[in-house]
C-alpha cells in the first residue's frame, strides 16, 4: 500500500489501521520497549511502567500475545512463574519502536515548549487580545 495516496476503507487499509492501532497505543509501545531489553515477569513490567493499571497491563499483554508479538510462558512452580518475551516478529517491531522512543526522549522538551506557545496564542485569540 502506498501511504502517500488516499487512504480508503478497503480491507488492506483496515488491516493496516488495526495493526497501527495496536503498536501505536502508548501502553503497547512501552511494554514492547521493555521486552526489547529481555524477558520480564508481569510484576517487573507493572513496576516499570508508571501509571499503568493491572487491568490495562493484562489487556495490553493479551493483545500483544494475540497479535503474535509477545509470548507468555508459565513455569509450573508454587506460585506459578509467568514470563513475557518478544517473538521474532516482536523483536523486529521493538527495534523500530526504540527509534521512536529515542526521538520522543530527544524532542520532549521541544514538544512541551511548542504546546505551551500554541496554548498561549490560542488563549490570546479567545480573549480577543
Amino acid at each position: 500500500m502506498d501511504v502517500r495516496g488516499p487512504i480508503g476503507r478497503d480491507s488492506e487499509t483496515c488491516q493496516l489501521r488495526d495493526v497501527l492501532d495496536r503498536v501505536g497505543d502508548k501502553w503497547s509501545a512501552l511494554v514492547m520497549a521493555l521486552l526489547g531489553q529481555g524477558p520480564r515477569r508481569y510484576s517487573e513490567l507493572h513496576r516499570a511502567i508508571e501509571g499503568i493499571s493491572q487491568r490495562m497491563l493484562t489487556l495490553t499483554l493479551r493483545g500483544l500475545e494475540r497479535d503474535g508479538l509477545v509470548i507468555r510462558t508459565v513455569t509450573p512452580t508454587t506460585p506459578p512463574r509467568v514470563d513475557y518475551a518478544l517473538t521474532p516478529a516482536g523483536r523486529t517491531l521493538s527495534i523500530e519502536l526504540a527509534s521512536l522512543i529515542r526521538w520522543a526522549e530527544l524532542h520532549r522538551e521541544y514538544v512541551t515548549e511548542s504546546r505551551r506557545r500554541y496554548d498561549e496564542r490560542e488563549a490570546l485569540l479567545k480573549t480577543g487580545a
